[in-house]
């Protein structure tokens, strides 16, 4: 059976990382990070882009979960409501696919010290600050499994996902 990973938090908690690392806990799998979809220039956000980025999004995870060179498929977003997970996994293909969504959480002091640190190496623009702090409070009573990473690391983090994975095939 495969195995449907999903991975979500406010921008900067360290979704990438996680499911970086994730990745060779997990193999055979792949990763796919929402973000790469909306890699454009100029950024623009309307309803065509969403709409773009959506398919785009359900194209790749949909290759992947019929692909037989892999039996987990990893992916993170900022999915700050619960209508967003359902509207991408609406798109996919899940038959003979487990789902299990997890979403990273931090307090407010550790996510405004990873988005200083992001926002001084170049990674991020200053306005993702103000917004990434907004969404914290979304995820909180989202039907997902909760991961603290204030005082973790991206790969323990992964490695909480991969366990939790392990446990729940029994």
């Amino acid at each position: 059976m495969k195995e449907l990973v999903f991975i979500n938090g406010t921008m900067g908690v360290g979704k990438t990382s996680t499911g970086r690392e994730l990745l060779s806990l997990l193999a055979p799998a792949a990763f796919l990070d929402g973000d790469w979809c909306w890699t454009m220039e100029p950024f623009t956000v309307n309803e065509e882009t969403k709409a773009m980025v959506l398919d785009n999004v359900a194209h790749v995870l949909n290759g992947f979960l019929h692909c037989s060179a892999y039996r987990h498929v990893i992916f993170c977003w900022v999915m700050h409501e619960h209508s967003i997970v359902e509207e991408v996994l609406r798109r996919l293909d899940v038959s003979g696919a487990r789902f299990s969504l997890f979403t990273l959480t931090a307090s407010e002091q550790a996510l405004s010290a990873r988005l200083c640190k992001d926002i001084e190496e170049g990674r991020r623009s200053p306005e993702v600050f103000a917004r990434s702090l907004e969404r914290l409070p979304c995820y909180a009573g989202m039907k997902s499994r909760k991961i603290d990473v204030s005082l973790r690391t991206p790969k323990e983090a992964a490695e909480i996902i991969a366990a939790a994975l392990r446990v729940s095939k029994r």
